[in-house]
């Protein structure tokens, strides 16, 4: 069931969040400073890509100050605007009950988007 969800996911929208991902992750990578956020990104768009039968996992790291000043960092400067955006596209898919599934997913990745340094997707 999952690849089913998965294959509509990325038909509908999902295909397009990864690929935002992936560019926001090559441009945050022209910089020294800004490789660690485009790793980050990267993985987000791991997530994106396929989130139906994965489960949100606590890194080994993601407690350590210095995943705790990255994550301030990103929660600053990218991850207030993706979480917002994962939230109304989990609202509006929520409205119809065939969206009900896809909008618990959106749901799923707002705290990886705003702590991708504590959290990801496994």
């Amino acid at each position: 069931m999952s690849l089913l969800g998965n294959i509509v996911w990325l038909i509908f929208g999902g295909l397009i969040a990864a690929l935002g991902y992936l560019i926001g992750g090559l441009v945050l990578c022209l910089t020294v400073i800004g490789i660690p956020f485009g790793i980050a990104s990267f993985q987000l768009a791991g997530a994106v890509l396929a989130p139906f039968g994965k489960e949100i996992t606590r890194t080994a790291t993601g407690s350590g100050v210095l995943a705790m000043i990255f994550n301030v960092i990103w929660i600053l400067l990218f991850g207030w605007g993706i979480a917002l955006a994962h939230i109304a596209g989990g609202v509006t898919l929520c409205i119809t009950v065939i969206g009900i599934p896809f909008g618990i997913q959106h749901f799923k990745l707002v705290p990886v988007a705003l702590l991708p340094f504590s959290y990801k997707l496994e």
